[in-house]
């Protein structure tokens, strides 16, 4: 298999996945060597997609299986920037399922999509059905991949799938809700949030991200359509923020500032019941998954 985007948050995770269950792995990202999980991977190809010579590892590696997880993931900086945020998702995700078509046909492909497509949803939990109403760049240019995907399986017969993810998180990520919690509270002593604090997100931890990419892998039918792949519950960020304090030991009280940021919806839960079918479960639970976040934040805090 291979994976873009392998030096990153997910990518590491999905590389560790693979790895384990016995897959040959190859990666690509912009990142150096030293930054990527190279216990895991049998090559890695420094590249910043969308390249060209993207054509010449696809057929080194022949991958029977590519997971798309390359790509920006901040709704702020699709705002700020959204000619690099359309390349860097739009144009690599075509450029990518070109080369498939022209080296590997056969190939499967997993996009790495988010909920982001489905905006501030009407109806919870949200399924698959739901129209995209997307509130940012980076939503409108996640829809676009998706539907490059159902391009490239329809008029190519190309096999590919486009996986939801909602909330992802996890040891390692250095960005986002989590991190900005520790970050404060750690370095201030004091925690003053964005919004209101009962805004909701469908968090799952990304090992179980991982594991539910193996199985669309090996079960879905991949004929260009869309899983959500979450835990299915939703949980206030004014919750998450307390039990992050707990756990880190500082006794404060949450603040949040009232103003939601743009392109940010206020409550997110997800319909889990068409990947539930092929057999996925989530493992993790959250509290159990904020646990280890703040171990490892406070790991980190103090190296830094």
């Amino acid at each position: 298999m291979l994976i873009t985007g392998a030096a990153g948050f997910l990518g590491g995770y999905v590389a560790r996945q693979f790895s384990d269950s016995g897959w040959q792995v190859d990666g690509v990202d912009q990142n150096p060597p030293q930054a990527a999980p190279r216990r895991c991977l049998d090559s890695y190809h420094q590249r910043r997609l969308p390249d060209e010579s993207l054509d010449g590892v696809i057929a080194e590696t022949r991958p029977a299986l590519l997971i798309h997880c390359a790509g920006r993931a901040s709704v702020p900086l699709s705002f700020e920037d959204p000619v690099t945020d359309f390349r860097a998702s739009s144009v690599a995700t075509f450029e990518t399922l070109d080369s498939l078509r022209r080296i590997a046909p056969e190939c499967r492909f997993i996009l790495l999509s988010s909920a982001a497509v489905y905006g501030d949803p009407a109806r919870l939990p949200v399924s698959e059905q739901e129209p995209a109403s997307p509130l940012s760049p980076y939503g409108f240019h996640k829809w676009q991949c998706e539907q490059l995907c159902a391009e490239f399986a329809r008029v190519y017969g190309m096999r590919t799938i486009s996986a939801r993810l909602f909330s992802a998180y996890g040891e390692g990520l250095k960005r986002q809700a989590l991190w900005d919690i520790c970050s404060k509270a750690m370095q201030t002593g004091g925690l003053r949030l964005l919004g209101v604090g009962n805004e909701t997100r469908d968090f799952l931890h990304a090992s179980d991200i991982a594991r539910g990419l193996e199985i669309l892998a090996e079960r879905a039918d991949l004929n260009g359509g869309v899983y959500n792949l979450a835990s299915g519950v939703q949980s206030e960020i004014g919750a998450i923020a307390r039990w992050l304090l707990e756990e880190l030991d500082i006794d404060v009280t949450p603040e949040f500032d009232g103003v939601v940021p743009r392109g940010y919806p206020g409550r997110w839960q997800a319909d889990i019941s068409k990947v539930l079918g092929l057999g996925f479960e989530p493992r993790i639970s959250l509290r159990e998954g904020v646990r280890g976040y703040a171990k490892w934040f406070q790991g980190e805090f103090r190296i830094s």
